[in-house]
């Protein structure tokens, strides 16, 4: 081989290995940015990612009790209505860790309304953090199932099998719409406990597809927030994670019997009669403590 064809299969070789790599550090969230790259990326609105980037490394800062992240603290209150979930997700996960930052209580109430569960379950978790309830019902609803219905009618030209481990976004199923082809995708990360058609079979609007059991670290901060905020109406849907089964880690099934437990002794420290109203103030010890980061909620951070 000559010298040149040498030269070039080495720096070849070298392009292999280094593109990859450059594309692997442009894009990960854990790359630590200067307080320049923090401001661009928080209003880069044409790269969602450069904005989620800069809200993760925000994160990291309120977490070392910077003092200087607060002067970018107006900007995550803005981006609480940017128009893309996994930009929103991450921004209500973030601002859940300073209890402190002007107008984030405020903008994590609003945010219980996203039309999005995701966004929506880490603004309630969030605002535990704040001692406000108001998102119990939200949370609740992260220990349960999620059902996928078809948005018209049409043929199931294919599904993915009951028991598939499934991400957030992750495709359930495609429906043929006349020569439309829809693709339906999961809101949450989890598994596919049920599939009501089979592939090949005729839906109509709103007829169901499939269910989705929610994910392990999904149902383990819900199961921590219910701890602290949960009510005797919210027990039976603790109860599942309870049992003793091949599908509910050890670590869930415990802390479900603990929530259920601070739920029923809350409850008899009550008047007799008396429920705590969802959205009251909490005064629980240790409950305004900032809660640990919340890896399933911020939807898309890989």
């Amino acid at each position: 081989m000559s010298t040149r064809n040498r030269l070039l299969f080495f720096v070849t070789a070298w392009l292999v290995v280094l593109m990859p790599f450059m594309f692997w550090w442009s894009t990960w969230f854990g790359r630590a940015l200067t307080d320049k790259e923090m401001s661009e990326y928080l209003n880069d609105n044409h790269h969602p990612r450069h904005i989620q980037h800069a809200i993760v490394q925000l994160g990291q800062r309120m977490s070392r009790h910077d003092p200087d992240a607060a002067r970018w603290y107006a900007d995550l209150v803005r981006i609480g209505s940017n128009p893309r979930e996994e930009v929103r997700s991450t921004d209500a996960w973030v601002m859940g860790q300073d209890t402190a930052g002007p107008g984030f209580h405020e903008a994590l109430l609003k945010m219980l309304d996203d039309p999005s569960l995701i966004v929506r379950g880490n603004a309630a978790l969030s605002l535990v953090s704040f001692g406000d309830s108001s998102g119990r019902l939200q949370i609740v609803s992260l220990l349960q199932p999620v059902e996928i219905a078809a948005p018209s009618g049409g043929r199931i030209m294919d599904t993915a099998a009951v028991g598939t481990a499934i991400h957030q976004g992750g495709l359930i199923a495609k429906l043929q719409d006349g020569e439309q082809t829809r693709e339906l995708r999961s809101p949450i990360t989890g598994r596919v406990r049920t599939l009501s058609t089979a592939t090949g079979a005729t839906v109509v609007p709103g007829g169901a597809i499939a269910t989705v059991e929610p994910g392990e670290e999904q149902v383990w901060e819900a199961l921590r927030a219910l701890y602290l905020i949960g009510q005797l109406e919210d027990i039976p849907a603790i109860l599942p994670y309870q049992r003793e089964l091949p599908d509910v880690p050890e670590r869930l099934r415990l802390q479900a019997i603990e929530a259920e437990r601070a739920i029923r002794e809350r409850a008899k420290s009550q008047p007799q009669g008396t429920q705590r109203n969802t959205g009251e103030r909490l005064d629980v010890l240790g409950l305004n403590r900032r809660l640990p980061s919340r890896s399933w909620l911020s939807a898309k951070l890989g």
